[in-house]
């Protein structure tokens, strides 16, 4: 039938409310979104394993059951992707690696079978990086995927290729997951929102190998257009995980955001995360989002009493790193290291001398912000693993009575310090999901919501520098002007209500401003 609006303009909610009420079929969804991707994908190169062919099989079934009268999921007919680190019955399960191409699973995962169990249609899956380990979305076997804001440009890691065709309009919603950003940096580097919950609240499967590397606070989350369907799409994998709770995965019920809204929260504005000062467009989305939050009556003030970030990203980088780089080098099994992983490979397997020897070069050199991180980059024994657990457990706690201390409900911090990168950039900014990692190390649910675009003429104020790390900051900032900047939004555990109403409150306002990111010119 015809619409006035292009299906692929929809989001999902639109989308299964359209379908429910039978002014679109699920054939029809699907099938405009599989042009819409045929379309865009030339040039993004973002679904590396399709099912097309099952897909509108299943659409057709869809439709079936909704003229039998039976009832609809949330999601009935709406067509998703799936990143390829998660399960799907029929398709390999590569993480990037090659040598898995030709390992097919026999079942969804947990998190995609809720998806399924929605009424949601799976288009395929997407690129990442290789084991994961990037933010940019680049490997050996399937090759890199493109910003749809300035092809030149990543989209982020490692769920950079979900970002990239949501913002692109060839899904309303994709399936990734976070543990340093991998949710948070593509969606403020595509102009898309997603909210990573909880710590331990919706489980990743588990890599195809034995692993003693600490995964256990990467957690699934939705990338969508809007804040409407992020909820949508969250809502549907947790009240999953509440029917069938695990020892890991503790049955918190799902909370609708407040009809109050923000009004009457205390929301503590964080300008800059570790001293990486943030580009100035980001700056101004920053207080932008504030002042947002303010006329939909919250209370925002800067706040200088957070515990020292460094900290936590030093616990974050002993706890990547606790097994000496094993888990991946099991997943590339002789297979060559990606230059997008090859240097933390390489460190990783370094003598804990070795390494304490280059961070201290590199600190010489002038490269202070990599050798922060390369200080803390080492093989622990079980009792530092024990310790690390302890010290974790202490920041944990010094964060959240910080936050008690103002009696804050929210933090408003940058997402990114930067507006997506040139492709291989991201190598020499070792610290550029840092924002990311410190709300994970404290397992709270963050949110990203895209704000405004960089204006021409703001793309960078950052001086000169011998530091490594702010020279290609500065490069990045270079010919920004156009791109989608967002910020994030932190709760207390277990209050991914209040992310999403402050979401909601930052977009109602955002959108409303010409330099707000629609869809880009792809």
């Amino acid at each position: 039938m015809e619409t006035t609006v292009p299906l692929t303009r929809l989001g999902a909610a639109e989308l299964a409310s359209s379908i429910a009420a039978g002014d679109v079929s699920s054939r029809e969804a699907v099938d405009a979104h599989l042009d819409r991707i045929e379309e865009v994908d030339r040039e993004l190169n973002a679904v590396v394993w399709p099912r097309f062919d099952q897909a509108r099989r299943e659409a057709d079934d869809a439709d079936a059951a909704h003229r039998r009268g039976e009832p609809l999921g949330p999601l009935h007919g709406v067509p998703v992707t799936i990143k390829d680190q998660f399960d799907v019955a029929g398709l390999p399960n590569t993480f990037g690696i090659a040598r898995l191409a030709d390992r097919r699973v026999a079942t969804d995962g947990p998190m995609v079978a809720a998806l399924r169990n929605a009424g949601a249609i799976v288009l395929g899956k997407t690129n990442v990086p290789p084991a994961l380990g990037a933010v940019e979305t680049d490997n050996a076997m399937c090759g890199r995927t493109n910003n749809p804001w300035d092809l030149e440009r990543t989209p982020g890691g490692s769920s950079g290729a979900d970002g990239a065709l949501v913002a692109a309009a060839g899904v309303p919603v994709s399936l990734g997951a976070d543990l340093g950003g991998s949710l948070r940096i593509p969606a403020a580097w595509c102009g898309v929102c997603t909210l990573v919950p909880t710590v331990r609240r919706l489980p990743i499967d588990r890599p195809p190998i034995r692993t003693g590397a600490s995964l256990d606070r990467a957690q699934a989350g939705p990338l969508a257009r809007t804040t409407a369907d992020v909820a949508l799409a969250l809502r549907a994998m947790v009240e999953a995980m509440v029917a069938r709770p695990t020892d890991m995965n503790p049955p918190v019920p799902w909370r609708d955001p407040p009809e109050s809204g923000v009004m009457g929260l205390r929301v503590a504005l964080l300008p800059e995360i570790d001293g990486f000062v943030p580009s100035p467009a980001i700056r101004r989305a920053l207080q932008g989002a504030g002042d947002a939050l303010r006329s939909a009556g919250a209370v925002v003030e800067a706040w200088d009493a957070s515990p020292d970030h460094g900290e936590a990203v030093a616990i974050a980088w002993r706890s990547f790193t606790a097994d000496g780089g094993a888990w991946v080098r099991q997943l590339l099994d002789g297979e060559k290291p990606h230059p997008l992983i090859k240097q933390d490979v390489q460190a990783t397997s370094l003598p804990n001398a070795v390494v304490r020897a280059l961070a201290a070069t590199l600190a010489v050199t002038g490269q202070h912000r990599a050798a922060r991180l390369v200080r803390h980059v080492r093989k622990g024994s079980a009792r530092e693993l024990l310790d690390l657990t302890g010290d974790q457990m202490t920041y944990v706690a010094s964060f959240m009575a910080a936050m008690d201390s103002g009696s804050y409900d929210l933090l408003l911090a940058p997402a990114t310090p930067l507006p997506a990168v040139p492709h291989g950039l991201s190598t020499q900014l070792p610290d550029v999901h840092t924002p990311s990692v410190l709300f994970t190390t404290v397992g709270l649910p963050a949110g990203v919501v895209p704000v405004t675009r960089v204006r021409p003429g703001e793309e960078t104020d950052r001086p000169d520098s011998r530091d490594g790390a702010l020279r290609a900051a500065r490069a990045a900032e270079q010919g920004s002007a156009g791109l989608p900047v967002g910020v994030q939004v932190v709760a207390r555990h277990w209050r991914e209500d209040l992310v999403l109403a402050a979401m909601q409150a930052i977009e109602t306002e955002a959108s409303s401003h010409p330099d707000h990111p629609g869809l880009p010119p792809l």
